[in-house]
């Protein structure tokens, strides 16, 4: 088969590997998207934790189920599915409460010996499988995934009806994470990046507020202002140089900030700020379940202008393309899908 491979930093190239020996829990999928996320983009900078290259990249997929291990009971050939993509022990105190993601050996795509989503057939196992509900293309079923880690954002965020919600950064996980605010009951979403374009789709997938703040001095002071307040809750989506700081000044005296980015290097802020004024910051890993389960709810609901948030659909040959398009936001790059049809 096909696969699109991260060979090192900067570097993809497609490869022909052998489909995946299936293991009795097991479903094979063939593979119809694949998208695109912010966090491949540290994988092809080689900048990522735990993804290296060479790799073969990708962990948001929908497809088609092909074939089954023995001892699959939920699926069958024929079933349109996306996957969860995550592993567990299975029986440590997390995974037994349903927090897989704190697992400590939890496994993911493109770690150890499990392929990403980016090849013409992706092996998953069955607990990480979910249909996709009828009527609910491949495109709208990738978007499952990075809509769950804005589910869970917005749970750990605590978001409520009324809120007054501010997202940093309106990458497609940004965005993911503004429309499942708006769907939790947030009355007013502020969005900030420093692309008008990514601005544009924020607007058009529901903010009710946004802003560059490229060199905008006291842009905190000014989005506050705009919403006639401060915020309940931010959502950090961008990890760049004093942005826990500015989320802080941004919150009002006992609100939440829920980190979603991921970080490199240090990040500093005013602890006065946090402390005397009871604020949270949390951290966000990934997703649960549950999340995943709400997320294809909410985007078989609609909760989710994805013709707006999904600017590119490129054959898996021009996958190189589409991570340059990502990596230098060109051609008004959003969510870039990669397809096998």
């Amino acid at each position: 088969m096909k696969a699109v491979y991260v060979e090192d930093a900067y570097k993809v190239v497609v490869k022909e590997v052998d489909i995946p020996e299936l293991a009795p829990n097991e479903v094979l999928i063939k593979v119809a998207a694949a998208g695109i996320c912010g966090s491949d983009i540290h994988t092809y900078k080689g900048l990522h934790p735990f993804r290296k290259p060479p790799v073969i990249i990708g962990h948001e997929v929908a497809g088609e189920i092909v074939s089954v291990g023995a001892a699959v009971t939920k699926f069958q050939v024929g079933d349109r599915v996306t996957v969860e993509p995550q592993t567990g022990c299975g029986s440590c105190e997390y995974c037994l409460r349903g927090q897989t993601n704190y697992c400590g050996t939890r496994g993911a795509p493109g770690i150890g010996g499990w392929y990403g989503t980016m090849a013409e057939y992706f092996a998953a196992p069955e607990p990480t499988v979910f249909k996709l509900p009828d009527g609910m293309s491949y495109d709208v079923g990738v978007l499952v995934e990075p809509f769950a880690v804005g589910v869970h954002a917005v749970r750990k965020a605590g978001i409520e009806v009324g809120d007054k919600v501010a997202v940093l950064g309106a990458g497609p996980i940004g965005l993911l994470a503004m429309a499942a605010a708006k769907a939790a009951g947030a009355t007013t979403t502020f969005v900030s990046d420093v692309m008008d374009y990514a601005l544009d789709t924020a607007s058009a997938m529901g903010a009710t507020h946004t802003m560059n703040i490229m060199n905008v001095e006291n842009w905190t002071q000014q989005a506050k202002e705009l919403v006639g307040g401060e915020f309940d809750k931010v959502l950090i989506a961008a990890g760049v140089p004093g942005i826990i700081d500015q989320s802080l000044q941004l919150l009002r005296k006992g609100g939440r900030v829920v980190t979603i980015a991921m970080f490199h290097g240090t990040q500093t802020f005013d602890i006065h700020n946090l402390q005397n004024q009871e604020k949270e910051i949390v951290g966000c890993m990934t997703y649960t379940r549950a999340d995943t389960l709400t997320a294809i709810d909410m985007l078989a609901a609609g909760a989710v202008n994805h013709e707006a948030l999904i600017s590119h659909k490129l054959s898996y040959e021009d996958a190189a393309e589409g991570f340059r398009l990502v990596d230098k936001k060109e051609d008004r790059s959003m969510k870039v899908l990669v397809t096998f049809a």
